[in-house]
């Protein structure tokens, strides 16, 4: 049982964290140049890819790390693990309270029709800002869920 749930912990975190360092690298760098419509078209298109996905593999690795937290062996695992948790649960609200709501509002756009006041309204800097933190985040928490493995060794 303890290795399944390190196995979900570290995969589910791995995943979580890989995907975010991609938007990092990648998604939020493209649509920084984007026009309105094709920044508006290209995050239609992707949300609806990683939600539900997104918030069904970290929520099962959090509890994963809950559970890890009470029943890993030694006090080394239990409190990295908890650690990592911890994190990610940060992550999870950061998520929710931040980078959500900007999606939410960019799904609610028409690509065809540019709001008159964009230049001040668009979301992308914030979007941004909150995406890298959360994705250092992800990462040091899958660095912590790591030591917690090496610890049950």
């Amino acid at each position: 049982m303890i290795e399944l749930l390190v196995s979900l912990a570290l995969l589910g975190n791995g995943v979580t964290s890989g995907i975010m360092l991609s938007t990092v690298m990648g998604i939020g760098p493209l649509t920084v140049v984007q026009s309105y419509r094709s920044y508006v078209e290209t995050i239609q298109y992707l949300w609806r890819r990683y939600d539900p996905f997104m918030p069904i593999v970290h929520g099962l690795t959090v509890v994963a790390g809950l559970v890890l937290t009470v029943v890993a062996p030694g006090p080394a695992g239990r409190l990295l693990f908890g650690a990592a948790t911890a994190v990610l649960v940060i992550v999870m609200v950061i998520s929710v309270v931040k980078n959500v709501p900007i999606n939410r509002y960019v799904m609610s756009l028409d690509p065809g029709a540019e709001p008159p006041d964009w230049a001040e309204r668009d979301p992308r800097a914030r979007w941004a800002g909150w995406n890298r933190f959360r994705t250092a985040l992800a990462l040091a928490a899958f660095a912590l869920n790591t030591a917690g493995a090496v610890a049950l060794i």
